[in-house]
């Protein structure tokens, strides 16, 4: 069934890890026919969890889809993973869902994965709402959890619904307070109404009438009926809370049990009621044919444009996810890729519900579903009409800021891995990966350690390769601190033509990163045209130091006396000369190993600055100064060695809770203190010596 653009809703489901996001579309599933049995994450058969890692850990790692039809209206449901390793799969969904639901836990309250829900929604005016969940369980506390939001948010909260307790503080049902009515949940999660307890009734009143309040406040002529003291219709108190919920004045509060299907029903009401349509949703930002920055609102009756914000290349099959943003997309359409300028001819449509793929004739315009088999197409691309080539804003993926090595346990496989991190690459865009010739490794760089171990299952489960992971190597560099002048002599026999090449060279510390190479010859002692071999030899040997075998910085050698022969010398016989000349000379000219320093930017809440001020002068961090963000937060700025930033990532988010997030880049190397220097020669001797 089709569905028009006013009856679309694109939610995404965002919270904490362990909070029931999943639980709860499965819910709206079951208790809609959407499902014939209502699935549990611990027993791995969710719709929503559907990838062997996700059923092996009993957590979601990428967002899902789960199409609810409800009440005329079809509410595709993004159930996105509540774990911050796999935040670009949040800020994918982000990126087409029209307004989002914020999971809480009555057990937890204002979680931290909440708090980065909610700022993620300020940062693009998104429109949303709270729902408590789990509130039936042992030890939940709805009464703490509404307080926590209440005092994090204040009066913008509206508490639409509130949870009925027996006298033994078991919750038995819930007020639907817009309606002035009570229900509990039946053996199959239906909504069963029952009369509002006595001792329940004023606290209906004191929250339908704080609720009459908030609807006031969206406009002036409310205002004035609220004043007189004349009661609001339902229609108006719709139209008011739906008219806070868009410009973001008031977020409704919702409570319920996955489990049991208790509030499940109401959800979806406000879901339909309360929430925008594509067409009311927040406008993409992006680009015209003529490079012009432009909003883009989804029409209906425009030409059609879709993008596509997510990438799934597994077992199943490829599938570009997209979102209609303009017309409806129908199979064979021949659509350009803004990115490329090439024409792309759209394979079959689908509707996706978890891994189950629904082919469909059409998708509707605000619509989400997916195109099959589209082998050039990338997450982030726009496709549009040629008439009129849209380019939406790229996604905003966050930086990767946490690196390992990784290497196959078996010798040989290495192209296998590469092939592996390519086809995961296509799904995941929050990694990165690089083969780093000086320290002979391929580097992976990330969001943390979780998504490292699942980057290792997937190439082992799809595509049989084992591999192991371990800190990079730090690539050090050597510079010397006096002046040496040294002799360089080749001199071989070898029956008829023999080698020959002397030269005399001077090393001294330079002035710039590069290699400065100079001669002073006078007399013709080396002849001109070997200048180049010398200085050939001397760029090749200074890629090896002679302390840990690092590339050599800061240098500058002269080539100022020597002698040849006018039958043995060769270019290769003065080559080798000066790279004996180095070889003998480096030792002496007090060479010292030099580190990379890097400047970190770390954003933290004021009550971590201690624990994290601490932590940097335990790295040998410099502090170079702090600054307010605006936010309530904190920028504290330092230098700090490359060696120490290994497990930054996972140790900052374990002093603040997930709070802390930094940036860090390359500034420029220094002196490595003689405890790094012995260490970091000790392992490049080991290394030698593995290679060897």
């Amino acid at each position: 069934m089709s569905y028009s653009v006013q009856n679309i809703r694109n939610v995404c489901l965002l919270g904490h890890g362990g909070n029931g996001k999943t639980s709860l579309a499965e819910s709206m599933l079951y208790l809609t026919g959407g499902t014939v049995r209502l699935g549990n994450p611990a027993d791995g058969n969710t719709v929503c969890d559907y990838d062997p890692e996700e059923t092996r850990r009993q957590i979601s790692i990428s967002t899902a889809v789960a199409p609810v039809e409800y009440n005329g209206c079809k509410i595709n449901v993004l159930d996105t993973p509540g774990y911050f390793d796999f935040s670009g799969e949040v800020i994918e969904a982000l990126q087409v869902a029209d307004a989002a639901i914020i999971v809480c836990s009555a057990k937890a309250g204002m979680s931290v994965g909440a708090e980065k829900a909610w700022k993620l929604c300020e940062q693009r005016r998104l429109p949303r709402l709270l729902y408590i969940s789990k509130t039936d369980e042992e030890n939940s506390d709805y009464n703490a959890a509404f307080d926590t939001l209440r005092e994090r948010f204040g009066k913008n909260i509206a508490p639409v619904a509130a949870p009925i307790w027996d006298a033994d503080k078991k919750v038995i049902g819930f007020i639907d307070v817009l309606h002035k009515r009570a229900f509990e949940a039946g053996p199959k999660g239906e909504r069963i109404e029952i009369d509002v307890p006595d001792d329940k009734k004023p606290v209906l009143d004191e929250l339908y009438d704080a609720l009459k309040e908030s609807v006031a406040e969206t406009s002036e002529e409310l205002m004035d009926k609220y004043f007189s003291g004349e009661d609001f219709t339902y229609a108006e108190m719709i139209q008011g809370l739906r008219q806070g919920v868009k410009d973001l004045s008031l977020f409704p509060v919702v409570c319920g049990s996955a489990v049991s299907g208790l509030g499940t029903r109401m959800l979806l009401d406000i879901i339909v009621e309360l929430l925008p349509s594509p067409l009311e949703g927040r406008p993409l930002m992006g680009e015209n044919a003529d490079g012009e920055v432009d909003e883009f609102v989804p029409f209906p009756g425009a030409l059609p444009a879709a993008l596509v914000w997510k990438t799934v290349s597994d077992q199943y099959g490829k599938y570009s996810f997209v979102k209609v943003i303009s017309g409806n997309l129908k199979p064979d359409m021949q659509l350009v890729n803004s990115r490329t300028g090439a024409t792309e001819k759209l394979g079959r449509l689908y509707v996706m519900k978890g891994k189950k793929a629904e082919e469909v004739k059409e998708l509707e315009c605000g619509d989400i579903g997916a195109i099959g088999k589209m082998e050039k197409v990338k997450t982030g691309d726009t496709l549009s009409d040629p008439r009129k080539v849209v380019k939406l804003e790229p996604i905003p993926f966050p930086e990767p800021c946490y690196s390992v090595a990784i290497t196959p346990k078996t010798k040989g496989q290495e192209d296998k891995i590469a092939a592996g991190l390519i086809r995961l690459n296509e799904e995941d865009l929050t990694f990165n990966w690089v083969n780093n010739a000086e320290t002979r490794q391929m580097v992976v760089s990330g969001t943390g350690d979780m998504q490292m171990d699942v980057i290792l299952s997937r190439l082992k489960s799809r595509f049989g390769v084992d591999a192991e992971l371990s800190e990079p190597r730090v690539p050090y560099r050597e510079k010397i601190r006096k002046k040496v002048e040294v002799q360089g002599r080749h001199k071989k026999q070898t029956g008829g033509h023999g080698q020959f090449g002397d030269v005399w060279m001077r090393f001294e510390p330079g002035d710039t990163e590069e290699l400065q190479f100079c001669e002073e010859v006078v007399g013709g002692a080396v002849p001109k045209n070997y200048f180049p071999a010398v200085e050939k030899g001397m760029r090749e040997a200074v890629v090896h130091g002679v302390l840990a075998g690092y590339p050599v910085v800061y240098l500058k050698a002269t080539l100022y006396d020597g002698s040849y022969h006018p039958v043995d010398s060769s270019e290769m016989a003065f080559k080798t000369a000066v790279q004996i000349a180095y070889k003998t000379g480096m030792p002496q000219a007090s060479p010292v190993l030099l580190e990379p320093i890097g400047e970190l930017k770390v954003t933290i809440p004021d009550s971590y600055m201690g624990d994290v001020i601490g932590d940097l002068n335990k790295r040998r961090g410099r502090v170079m100064g702090m600054n307010p963000d605006g936010e309530g937060n904190q920028i504290v700025e330092a230098e700090v060695p490359m060696a120490e930033m290994g497990r930054y990532a996972i140790d900052l988010r374990s002093m603040t809770q997930g709070r802390g997030s930094f940036t860090f880049r390359f500034v420029r190397y220094e002196d490595a203190p003689p405890a790094v220097q012995e260490k970091a020669i000790e392992a490049a001797k080991a290394m030698q010596e593995e290679a060897d």
